[in-house]
């Protein structure tokens, strides 16, 4: 693991962990978690000047700043779909009672020979009903337009694009706080992604999360991500 922040700290899209802090210091969630797929475990790859942190570690760093004793609970798991974390992860959140919540699945329901989005969108319903039932706030991301900075996956992108119209149309129903992350302007960076191809490599981590805490600290209001700070 590697502590270098020297290109982080001049990029205008990330923020500090003081600077973090201070946005969510007065937002009163207590009890965060992150349910999905490789995007909620953290998956990704070093990228020289960045530390070594993914998005949801620092996501929670960010809200023990205003609440030390912050509960935290990550089950995202490689590999799975909508179906799957819905079956295999939301009980589990829902007994750990969360106020705030991250979910973050559908890429890899793209994966299969006939993706099935409508039954994407039903599993994703599914899941933020019962969170915002229980009285949690969910937020979420759309997936990054990477395929001009990466045309061999440009394949994907219709389907990416659909998915995103799914995952913007759930938020909406359930006033969930979503980032707009399609076209934020960090998708031409040529050292956004991981060697895998398939993840963000710490820049994009580092990007991703100063916007899920600036738009948290928006009062849940969604926002058009790619701002400085």
């Amino acid at each position: 693991m590697t502590n270098d922040r020297s290109i982080e700290e001049a990029d205008p899209y990330c923020l500090s962990d003081e600077a973090a802090g201070r946005l969510l210091s007065g937002t009163g969630w207590r009890r965060f978690a992150v349910m999905g797929d490789s995007f909620a475990a953290g998956v990704g790859g070093p990228c020289a000047g960045y530390a070594d942190v993914s998005w949801p570690e620092r996501v929670a760093t960010a809200l023990r700043g205003g609440a030390p004793d912050l509960a935290y609970l990550n089950t995202g798991v490689v590999g799975l779909r909508t179906r799957e974390v819905r079956e295999t992860q939301l009980e589990r959140v829902l007994e750990f009672r969360p106020d705030l919540v991250n979910v973050a699945a559908g890429g890899n329901d793209l994966f299969s020979p006939s993706p099935d989005l409508d039954a994407a969108e039903e599993n994703l319903e599914a899941v933020y009903a019962a969170l915002t039932g229980q009285g949690a706030h969910v937020f979420a991301f759309t997936v990054c337009d990477v395929f001009e900075a990466f045309p061999e996956f440009a394949e994907l992108r219709l389907l990416v694009s659909r998915l995103n119209d799914r995952i913007r149309a759930v938020a909406a129903r359930h006033g969930a706080t979503l980032v707009e992350m399609w076209d934020h302007p960090v998708r031409t960076s040529p050292t956004l992604m991981s060697a895998d191809g398939m993840h963000f490599s710490m820049e994009g981590h580092a990007v991703l999360a100063g916007e899920i805490i600036r738009a948290l600290a928006e009062s849940r209001q969604p926002v058009t991500a790619g701002r400085p700070a």
